[in-house]
């Protein structure tokens, strides 16, 4: 499992890139940035990239239901990049739990996940 974390202030974006099964530690890094930038700016953007992605343990999951309760009016769009058909799944089971938009791409459509986030 393995995490990593782009803030850009100016951009009000955050990118989160994650491999492997999400545990809680992943969330202990991941609220912070995030509450960071929705406390300096209101609402945020968030590119969410996953490679050989495995899902959640239990604690990873509740923390990840806890946030999205906490901040169900916080994300503006939120891009999905990933590999595979159940990845491009997640895209449509995370809208009842978000008013953000919500566009899934592939992992070679990177840059226009981030353009999407920019518009």
């Amino acid at each position: 499992m393995s995490i990593t974390l782009t803030e850009y202030e100016l951009d009000k974006l955050l990118e989160v890139h994650v491999s492997g099964k999400l545990d809680k530690e992943v969330y202990e890094r991941f609220v912070p940035s995030a509450e960071r930038q929705i406390e300096e700016h209101g609402k945020i953007r968030v590119l969410f990239a996953m490679h050989d992605f495995q899902g959640w343990d239990a604690g990873a999951l509740w923390e990840d239901i806890k946030f999205d309760l906490k901040h169900f009016n916080h994300i503006e769009r939120l891009a999905i990049v990933g590999e595979s058909k159940w990845e491009h799944g997640m895209a449509i089971f995370c809208k009842p739990f978000t008013t953000a938009k919500i566009r899934y791409f592939d992992q070679a459509d990177i840059a226009q996940a981030r353009q999407w986030l920019q518009e």
